[in-house]
C-alpha cells in the first residue's frame, strides 16, 4: 500500500517512491538518532517521529510533491529519503536528502537528488529550488556543491535556527544527465 501518490522514478541504482507503511521504522529510527539526525532535525522520541513521518504523506496531498522513498534496487530496501519540500515557515522550496545508516558512500544522496531534481524541473515545472543546509554539515555542503548548488545566503530556519541556503543551477544549466553544464 502506498500512503501517498508519489510517482515512481528510477536511476542506474535507486528507486524513488511513494512511502510505504513498512518504511516507517527505518524513517523513524533515522529520525530518534540525536547524531545521524542533527543536521535534519532529530526528534527526541518515536511519536514525535512518528508525526513528523505523517507530515511527511501529508504534504504530498497539500503540494503534490514531497520526500519520496529511496529504494536501494540490489537489496530491497529503503536507503533514505529525498524529494522537494516546502512546508510552512521554509523561503522556498527546497531539495532534501537522507540518507539511512549503511547506505553511505555509495552514492545514493547524490543519485537520488539528482533524479528528484529533473523531476521537479520535467514534470513540475520549477525553475530554482534550495537546499537549506545547518551549518557545519560538511557532507551536505559538499553534495549541494557537487549537484552544482552555490552558498546565497544564511536565513533563520522557522525549526533549526540559522540555516545555509544553497541555489540549485536551473534547468538550462543542466546537461541530459542532470550535471551541471553551465552556471553563471
Amino acid at each position: 500500500m502506498n500512503l501517498t501518490n508519489a510517482p515512481t522514478l528510477e536511476t542506474a541504482d535507486l528507486i524513488l517512491r511513494s512511502h510505504r507503511p513498512e518504511d516507517i521504522e527505518p524513517l523513524i529510527a533515522f529520525l530518534t538518532d540525536p547524531v545521524r539526525a542533527a543536521g535534519f532535525g532529530a526528534h527526541p522520541d518515536r511519536h514525535e517521529a512518528w508525526r513528523w513521518v505523517a507530515l511527511s504523506v501529508g504534504h504530498w496531498h497539500i503540494h503534490g510533491y514531497g520526500y519520496f522513498t529511496i529504494e536501494d534496487k540490489a537489496s530491497g530496501q529503503p536507503a533514505g529519503i529525498t524529494g522537494i519540500w516546502n512546508p510552512d515557515g521554509w523561503p522556498e522550496p527546497e531539495l532534501g536528502w537522507v540518507v539511512f545508516d549503511g547506505f553511505e558512500g555509495r552514492g545514493v544522496a547524490y543519485q537520488a537528488a539528482a533524479r528528484a531534481r529533473e523531476w521537479a524541473y520535467d514534470d513540475l515545472g520549477f525553475t530554482t529550488m534550495t537546499s537549506n543546509i545547518v551549518p557545519g554539515n560538511t557532507r551536505s555542503i559538499a553534495l549541494a556543491e557537487r549537484l552544482g548548488a552555490r552558498f546565497e545566503r544564511e536565513y533563520q530556519n522557522v525549526h533549526m535556527g540559522k540555516d545555509l541556503l544553497y541555489r540549485h543551477p536551473g534547468p538550462g544549466a543542466l546537461d541530459s544527465d542532470g550535471n551541471v553544464e553551465a552556471y553563471a
